[in-house]
């Protein structure tokens, strides 16, 4: 009834959205980085994008708007996805704010839930925010879920190569799991009532470890081999980290091809071109040092593509945008009111402007990203390793607040030469919680001494200095910090003061005088679990 009234009030004020409020769908793979094939066209060529094949991706953005500068707030699943639906800094969201022992406050605005009482028919498959939310939290529980298709495509390259193992063809056996996408897609679609708008959620989580060793290849096509002299400068370039990256690679592509069943689908029934379509991913790659739980641009530079109608394609935009830009764009476009605590910025004007390239918005210059907690038993006490960062499209600049900390997490049992490959590669919590098990993790620390890869390891698993800073043109890769040089001191301070203003004025706790919020352990009893949604 609330809902019913709710929509009501708001066709009273505006009389169009009945006819006008597009469809969202919001396509979200989890550990996606800034990877398809696309990227490797506007950035030009010797990238790890060069071997990557994602045409529906690239599909999305050409007819719509490719965003190259886009970035998540928090580079850790949970944290990335309360900032993303509430709109704002991931440090305004209490408890969501951090990974393990996360809890939703109800009080914190949600969009998917204002559409929600809006009237739209909203629904997901699979991850949107987890783990720890209760069955009351944005898209939580299995309300709003729609599966019934199946979630073996969950684990695509597992469950493939078992069927391939039975006698199946590698496209018999992707068609077969790719079908659980279309019949979930169906599902909600049947599930609305007449031409009601809709928000569609799809959050499949293939991309996210584990995979199948190998299957990049075998299942794609992408040779490690392609790889060679293409490696970020802090990852080994050798055969058994280049096989990991190509199997990382191969998920994304059948995530891609997921998302053309679900374009080829909006096609058919006629409601492709009132829907506006958004496809990202949650942060950068896992397992791989630098990436998912960094600061970097590989943990949190993230591919963004976005279409709204036909007629406005063909568009690579130099504007930055924060994921918890998303939420005041999904409300925008649909006519709904934008909550104030929102720190995100709406798209809309960006995404209609029909300038072909460049920067739209004079003012999206710049985002900021942080992160707290991921892994609480990461390091001894359930101590987080607390760091923000501000990106401009010259340079990266971080506070790490806890430098004698480990970024990664306790190095438990390395020095001892504790641990096996096979317990590096399948238990995260071995050693450097915060880093997920990989064949690349676990190679990494067997050679940790070997000369030629000692500096790579550091740069991944070491400790690092307060402050960081990194100029984009001369080191896309941001390992070489000038943050003591004096040539880079006003830059330095200049960032330095953006930042810290931008938290002060958003109020994180981390400097406004409760900094201990996130110090304490997030299973105490001291960290509240807020008002439950009414």
């Amino acid at each position: 009834m609330k809902s019913f009234i709710s929509l009501l009030l708001l066709l009273a004020v505006h009389p169009a959205w009945a006819a006008d409020r597009p469809n969202i769908l919001f396509a979200f793979a989890d550990d996606w980085g800034r990877h398809a094939s696309i990227y490797a066209e506007v950035d030009g060529p010797g990238s790890v994008n060069d071997v990557l094949h994602t045409p529906h991706f690239d599909r999305v953005a050409k007819e719509g708007a490719l965003f190259k500068n886009a970035f998540v707030n928090a580079p850790s699943c949970t944290p990335c996805r309360s900032s993303l639906l509430s709109g704002q800094h991931f440090y305004r969201t209490g408890r969501a704010a951090i990974l393990q022992g996360a809890i939703w406050d109800g009080s914190v605005p949600a969009y998917p839930l204002i559409l929600n009482d809006a009237g739209y028919h909203i629904g997901k498959t699979y991850k949107v925010w987890t783990p720890g939310s209760p069955a009351d939290a944005p898209y939580g529980g299995n309300k709003y879920a729609y599966q019934q298709g199946g979630s073996s495509y969950n684990r695509f390259s597992q469950i493939v190569t078992e069927l391939v193992g039975k006698g199946e063809s590698v496209d018999a056996a992707k068609s077969k799991i790719l079908k659980q996408v279309e019949d979930n897609l169906e599902h909600f679609l049947k599930a609305r009532k007449g031409d009601t708008p809709f928000c569609y959620w799809f959050g499949p989580t293939l991309v996210h470890r584990k995979w199948t060793k190998g299957s990049g290849k075998k299942l794609w096509g992408i040779d490690p081999d392609d790889l060679k002299g293409k490696m970020p400068t802090f990852l080994p370039d050798v055969h058994e980290v280049r096989e990991d990256l190509a199997d990382y690679f191969g998920e994304i592509q059948a995530f891609d091809a997921a998302l053309g069943i679900m374009l080829k689908r909006l096609e058919k029934i006629g409601e492709l071109d009132n829907t506006l379509i958004v496809v990202s991913g949650d942060h950068g790659a896992p397992g791989f040092p630098r990436g998912k739980c960094n600061l970097y641009d590989f943990g949190v530079a993230v591919p963004l593509a976005v279409r709204w109608g036909a007629g406005n394609g063909g568009r690579v935009l130099d504007d930055f945008v924060s994921l918890p830009d998303l939420a005041p764009t999904f409300l925008e476009a649909a006519g709904a009111e934008v909550p104030k605590v929102m720190t995100g910025r709406s798209l809309v004007d960006v995404i209609k402007s029909k300038q072909k390239k460049g920067l739209v918005d004079k003012a999206r210059t710049w985002v900021i990203a942080g992160r707290e907690r991921h892994v609480a038993a990461a390091r001894a006490g359930n101590l987080p390793y607390p760091q923000r960062s501000i990106r401009t499209q010259d340079h990266l600049y971080i506070i790490n607040f806890e430098p004698s900390r480990w970024p990664m997490g306790d190095p438990t049992g390395i020095d001892e030469n504790k641990h096996s490959r096979e317990t590096l590669t399948e238990n995260t919590f071995a050693a450097f919680g915060d880093l997920d098990a990989s064949p690349t993790k676990a190679w990494m620390i067997e050679n940790r001494k070997n000369p030629k890869y000692s500096h790579q390891y550091d740069l991944g698993f070491g400790r690092r200095p307060a402050e960081e800073l990194f100029v984009i043109a001369d080191d896309p890769d941001q390992v070489n910090n000038v943050a003591d040089d004096p040539k880079y001191r006003a830059i330095r301070n200049e960032l330095r003061a953006r930042l810290l203003k931008e938290l002060k004025d958003t109020a994180d706790p981390r400097v406004t005088g409760d900094g201990k919020t996130f110090e304490r352990s997030p299973f105490s009893d001291r960290w509240s679990r807020g008002k439950k949604r009414k």
